[in-house]
């Protein structure tokens, strides 16, 4: 490991994290749950999402863009589906109120939808379709974002970079689960490679005029400034890689998120006063979980997955290659790793987590 990086054991990484939350008024039941989605995005591997981003939700609660004490309102209900009005909740709260909403639904009906308007980032979305695969159910969860992608053949960023997340079980071998921007990279992915000094690859985002630029710190700049350019839909520029489809599926997420709980959507997110000031983001999420046995005897899906799973990855490798990957089996190692051998953190990121410590008053102990 190089060393820029410093190792981290995932307990008192956790214990510190849930202290800051606390520490800005989030009760403990709030603050734990905040802390488990950050610290297993970083367990995943998703470093873009980990505590790298602690420093987001302290800010947005010292500003009080982010409620630490939230009132999450039902808006609307019917037996299969919801409506929740999360109170510029922490993202992670409000989802996973939203998601046990769905759960419990699908426990019930064979099938549950939640929306949820009026919340903020909410982490990595794989957190909370997991919720529902341990539960034996499909999982779907979705979230719009604030607006660093531009569309195909555009040069304004109207859209985020708004994920998908399915979960599906199987029997024997390890589950689906999908978790994935709809842009080529997210934002936090761009930070990292302007943390690190490193050229963006080729596809990944545009400078001003809407053409292919290299330097992570100009782009973000650029998105932060709204002088033009950004990050660029999955498949990349154009239509020739399937451009136009990645953006169509970001659409899908910010008309799930946004369209469909009456809120904000596109541009709309994360509104400022004239003066700049940042208000609540109005961020929105979709929540969807699925009972197997509504469909079809479960073992029996779940046989065929296992099948499904089997075919692709005994089947043929490409020169050079000794192993075909199913969706979440490199976050599931990647997890079993770094619990038993620790979580490596980028010295820049830990050096904030203490510099967050010093702030607040709790010791930085890592």
């Amino acid at each position: 490991m190089s060393t820029e990086f410093r190792i981290v054991r995932q307990e008192p990484l956790t214990q510190f994290c849930q202290k800051v939350f606390e520490k800005m008024g989030v009760p403990p039941r709030d603050a734990a749950t905040t802390t488990e989605v950050l610290v297993l995005a970083d367990l995943r591997g998703i470093d873009s999402h980990g505590v790298a981003r602690l420093r987001r939700y302290y800010t947005g609660l010292k500003n009080g863009v982010m409620v630490s004490k939230p009132v999450i309102q039902t808006v609307h209900e019917t037996p299969l589906t919801a409506l929740l009005d999360g109170g510029a909740a922490l993202g992670q709260v409000a989802g996973k109120q939203g998601m046990n909403l769905a759960i419990e639904k699908a426990k019930k009906n064979g099938l549950g939808f939640v929306a949820v308007r009026n919340s903020n980032h909410y982490g990595i979305a794989g957190y909370y379709s997991l919720m529902a695969l341990k539960e034996d159910l499909i999982g779907i969860a979705l979230t719009n974002s604030d607006c660093y992608v531009v569309p195909t053949f555009g040069r304004d960023v109207l859209l985020g970079t708004n994920p998908i997340s399915v979960t599906v079980p199987a029997l024997k071998e390890r589950p689906f689960v999908l978790d994935m921007s709809t842009a080529v990279a997210t934002l936090g992915k761009l930070e990292v490679y302007n943390r690190m000094g490193k050229k963006l690859p080729h596809g990944w985002a545009t400078d001003e005029k809407g053409l292919f630029c290299d330097d992570a710190g100009r782009v973000l700049n650029n998105i932060r400034s709204k002088a033009g350019g950004g990050l660029l839909p999955l498949g990349g520029e154009g239509e020739e890689f399937g451009g136009h489809k990645g953006y169509g599926l970001d659409l899908l997420v910010d008309i799930f998120c946004g369209v469909l709980p009456g809120l904000a959507y596109l541009n709309l997110l994360y509104p400022k006063t004239p003066d700049g000031k940042p208000l609540p983001s109005l961020v929105g999420h979709f929540f969807g979980a699925m009972r197997i046995d509504a469909f079809r005897p479960a073992e029996d899906f779940k046989k065929d997955m296992d099948n499904m799973i089997r075919r692709l990855k005994s089947s043929n490798k490409a020169q050079g290659q000794d192993r075909i990957y199913v969706h979440g089996e490199k976050e599931f190692e990647l997890e079993e790793k770094y619990r038993r051998e620790g979580i490596p953190l980028y010295h820049k990121v830990y050096e904030d987590l203490k510099a967050i410590g010093e702030e607040v008053g709790v010791p930085f102990t890592l």
